[in-house]
């Protein structure tokens, strides 16, 4: 079987020829600035009980990992579904509504806050970000900007949505999709990026 590498791919990535130079500088990355609003100690110490604790219990058990939230901070309303494979960067930053879902595999990456509506779904998979950096800046510097899911959103499997994005109530936004502007009300929103498709119609 062939060797489907070229031959000289070895010589130009020990000689460090990979193209014109970098435009950014990563040793002059700096987040000094940023506040994740808690102390160092107590995030470490919620990293490490959200990787032991959160898979340890049970599927269908929501309570435990409601109070854990809680006691970390978040504001979790009642009847919210989590499951263990969920996970929170700073639950201090989050809040979530009344009855509202958050599956397998959701990413809540709160370096802002995150506001999540009553009767919400965020589907398994999904990816909520905060955060981001500035392409233009040599430098590479971070920013970040809250997200909001108004009241009876779903987020259907694999959704992205980005830093700065409100989500209007009952929109529905399809598989794979993601999202890096805001969306109305009650529309099916579908694609990269994300766009409404059509209005939202419920049986009577």
């Amino acid at each position: 079987m062939s060797n489907p590498i070229p031959k000289d791919a070895t010589a130009r990535s020990q000689t460090g020829d990979f193209g014109p130079d970098s435009l950014v500088d990563l040793r002059r990355y700096d987040q000094s600035w940023f506040d994740p609003g808690k102390p160092k100690w107590l995030i470490l110490l919620w990293w490490l009980v959200q990787a032991i604790a959160f898979p340890l219990t049970l599927h269908a058990h929501h309570a435990p990992r409601r109070s854990l939230l809680r006691l970390f901070g978040a504001r979790i309303g009642k009847g919210v579904v989590i499951r263990p494979t969920a996970r929170f960067t700073y639950p201090w930053k989050v809040e979530i509504g009344d009855y509202s879902w958050v599956g397998d595999d959701v990413v809540f990456y709160s370096l802002d806050w995150i506001r999540v509506g009553q009767h919400c779904v965020v589907s398994q998979k999904s990816y909520l970000c905060t955060g981001s950096h500035d392409y233009q800046d040599p430098a590479f510097g971070l920013n970040t900007a809250p997200i909001m899911l108004e009241n009876g959103v779903w987020l259907a499997t694999d959704v992205f949505v980005g830093p700065g994005v409100r989500i209007g109530a009952n929109t529905v936004v399809g598989s794979r999709s993601s999202v890096f502007s805001d969306l109305a009300a009650q529309q099916i929103c579908l694609g990269t990026p994300c766009r409404p498709h059509r209005p939202r119609s419920m049986q009577p």
